[in-house]
């Protein structure tokens, strides 16, 4: 076998342990949910860039105006 192979069935290897174990179990649950609420707010501060991009880019031309 290969090294990389063989620290690939390593990893495998802990993962399911890990996975038997609650307390791991747990903590591998609570991080996939900590994830999927990074990329929501990713999503979502991606999604309001342009719109506040714009709303600056209004606030600075009517302050360069009031000068």
């Amino acid at each position: 076998m290969s090294p990389i192979r063989n620290a690939m069935s390593e990893v495998t290897r802990t993962i399911v342990r890990a996975l038997r174990e609650p307390r791991a179990a747990t903590a591998i649950e609570y991080g996939l949910i900590v994830a999927l609420v990074v990329v929501a707010m990713f999503a979502g501060l991606t999604a309001l860039a342009g719109s506040t991009t714009g709303m600056w880019n209004n606030v600075s031309s009517k302050v360069t105006k009031v000068r």
